[in-house]
């Protein structure tokens, strides 16, 4: 079964506010401002739906993952707010931290340890995360820049001050399951 399926994971349609919402994202004050803000108003917005939705997801339609990754240094979980796109059987992760210099934690800690957990509303998923090949990683950022322009400002401004890191969400599989 596809991740995405198995935890029910969708984006909206569109509408004048949600296009709105992600033209102001992907310009370099909204990038700015969102960076810094958004984790803050979607705790509260999650909060107070009880986990239903997500800032993301009421403003622009976008739905919010949560990653559970192993702090690289500290070795304690880590979580962190994400947009993900299904591909096929996996969900994809970019890195683009909003376009700032700064390569995202989260993206340090998949390569130190690429076991993490994949969850969103009521439903978690055990998942290994690989880097997207190179054919991959254009698909996702196609994809990804279709659904909100701002991963292609992104992109746009991280050049080539870093290098964007992809990586495909695969659940992992028990060696009697009959998955994969």
């Amino acid at each position: 079964m596809a991740l995405a399926t198995e935890l029910g994971y969708a984006h909206r349609p569109d509408n004048p506010l949600r296009r709105a919402v992600k033209a102001f994202g992907g310009s370099r004050p909204g990038a700015w401002l969102f960076a810094r803000t958004l984790r803050h108003l979607d705790d509260v917005i999650g909060r107070l739906s009880r986990g239903r939705t997500s800032a993301p997801q009421l403003l622009a339609g976008l739905a919010v993952l949560d990653l559970t990754t192993t702090g690289r240094r500290s070795g304690q979980p880590r979580t962190s707010h994400l947009i993900g796109f299904p591909m096929g059987e996996s969900v994809a992760l970019l890195g683009t931290n909003f376009g700032q210099e700064s390569t995202p934690a989260w993206v340090l800690n998949l390569e130190a340890d690429p076991h993490a957990v994949v969850s969103y509303r009521d439903r978690a998923v055990d998942v290994v995360a690989r880097p997207a090949t190179a054919a991959e990683l254009e698909q996702v950022v196609a994809e990804a820049a279709s659904r909100y322009i701002g991963y292609a400002k992104y992109r746009e401004r991280i050049g080539s001050t870093r290098r964007l890191r992809v990586f495909m969400l695969d659940p992992v599989r028990s060696a009697g399951s009959s998955g994969r």
